[in-house]
């Protein structure tokens, strides 16, 4: 197959997404392409990645990179860990024209991005997504950052790529509940703004969850274009860009109330489209034909795991949400497939109905798995 190019435009930063099977192996050259000069290069993964497609990866640069190794998990992308690497950056002397590569899923995106914008006041990175969820959505756009107690990804900068590269190839190692979680994104997508990807995934979930690489590189290179055009509109998240965190608002309270331990990012952020689907239908912002097809489509890239929460607790973790506005809970609704809304006025007794109408369903055995 082909390799498929997709630019990202912003005010501050343009740089193109390849996705293309079997990438990893040219990685080296490509960095040399975009950066003629040879910089040092530090490799920040996990030691299951590297083990799987290290090797791959290393064996396309001339000079060696330095590897910086990060445990997987969501409790692991904290400020602490970020002073760790800080400090060994310093050791290794990397200066300001070394350049970091983000060899992983969309926590440690998220953390080498922040790493990159804070070394020296800001380096260069690439990310190398090797999920589902990376490779689709978090390795886009320029989000950076890491997770406090108080909620997630509350400290962080914008701070973009200088290219991200997908090798589709690479999600066959996935097991089969992360790349369900990840394909929640592109799920996401096809709600917000591409009523044609969505179709797509309804109608050839069996392929695309069997790895067809045509099929993955369709639905990975779709959701990318999706997420360019709006990140090109609204590179800071000021307004439309919000749309983006469809499902995310109860999601990243249910990840909150679960400590990070229960649930993969994206069957949270499943969740919570299953609620915000129930709160348009409520307000009679979306047809029940299309809100039970959004269920449906969404359940059928399940089985979403079970999770212990108090539908009260969930509701006071949304009020910390960061999209939230002098005090107004934001909130994105869909008002059909391919059109999303942000609301201001989503009441406490909304939430609270929703909130245990999804708990009720999450003890449903027929929906999802201990």
């Amino acid at each position: 197959m082909s390799s498929t190019t997709i630019p990202v435009r912003t005010a501050s930063a343009s740089y193109d997404v390849v996705i293309a099977p079997n990438l990893l192996a040219s990685i080296g050259d490509r960095l040399a392409t975009l950066l003629p000069t040879n910089p040092r290069a530090f490799i920040v993964t996990s030691p299951e990645i590297y083990g799987l497609h290290g090797h791959t990866l290393t064996h396309s640069f001339v000079t060696q990179p330095t590897i910086l190794e990060v445990p997987p998990g969501e409790e692991h992308k904290r400020l602490s860990t970020v002073e760790r690497l800080l400090e060994e950056l310093a050791q290794h002397g990397a200066d300001r024209d070394s350049i970091l590569i983000a060899f992983g899923g969309g926590v440690l995106g998220d953390m080498t991005g922040f790493l990159a914008a804070t070394y020296m006041r800001g380096i260069r990175y690439i990310q190398v997504p090797t999920t589902a969820l990376a490779q689709i959505d978090s390795s886009i756009g320029g989000k950076t950052g890491v997770n406090l107690a108080a909620g997630k990804n509350l400290a962080g900068a914008f701070y973009h790529p200088l290219a991200v590269f997908a090798d589709p190839a690479v999600l066959t190692t996935l097991p089969a509940t992360e790349l369900r979680a990840g394909l929640q994104e592109a799920i996401k997508a096809g709600i917000i703004r591409d009523r044609a990807l969505f179709d797509y995934l309804d109608t050839n979930s069996a392929a695309i969850l069997a790895c067809d690489p045509e099929s993955l590189t369709h639905v990975i290179a779709e959701s990318v274009r999706m997420k360019a055009t709006v990140v090109a509109n609204d590179e800071r998240e000021h307004g439309e860009r919000m749309l983006l965190n469809l499902g995310h608002t109860l999601g990243h309270a249910i990840e909150a109330a679960t400590h990070y331990t229960q649930l993969l990012h994206g069957e949270a952020v499943a969740w919570g489209m299953l609620a915000a689907s129930a709160i348009a239908k409520r307000r009679g912002l979306i047809t029940i034909a299309e809100h039970d097809r959004i269920e449906r489509v969404i359940l059928a890239y399940g089985p979403l795991k079970r999770f212990q929460a108090d539908p009260a607790q969930l509701v006071t973790l949304t009020a910390k949400d960061k999209k939230n506005r002098s005090g107004a809970r934001s909130f994105i609704l869909p008002r059909g497939i391919g059109d999303a809304v942000v609301v201001k006025d989503v009441t406490v007794e909304e939430l609270t109905f929703t909130a245990e109408r999804m708990m009720a369903m999450v003890a449903r055995q027929d929906v999802a798995h201990a």
